[in-house]
């Protein structure tokens, strides 16, 4: 049986395979393609939507325990590059 986890994003639970792990490394978000980093890690689906639901309400801050702000540089700039690649 595969591991299930929540997306911070919409709160789905989703098998693990279906989800991306982001971590912070050094105050920045990361992307844990392989999901071997580590530390804490968030969970979110690989969506645009999903994405900026959790940037939006904070939720990396509050599921990686960070207590300082995190730069979401790196996530800001993929969702918005695989948004202009998809729509054209």
């Amino acid at each position: 049986m595969e591991p299930v986890r929540t997306c911070v994003g919409c709160r789905a639970r989703a098998p693990r395979s279906s989800l991306l792990r982001i971590v912070a490394r050094d105050g920045v978000l990361v992307i844990d393609e392989k999901a071997v980093l580590p530390g804490r890690g968030a969970w979110v689906h690989d969506t645009d939507t999903c994405v900026m639901t959790a940037l939006k309400r904070r939720a990396f801050g509050r599921a990686l325990r960070a207590s300082t702000p995190l730069d979401t540089a790196g996530l800001d700039a993929r969702t918005t590059r695989e948004s202009l690649q998809r729509n054209g």
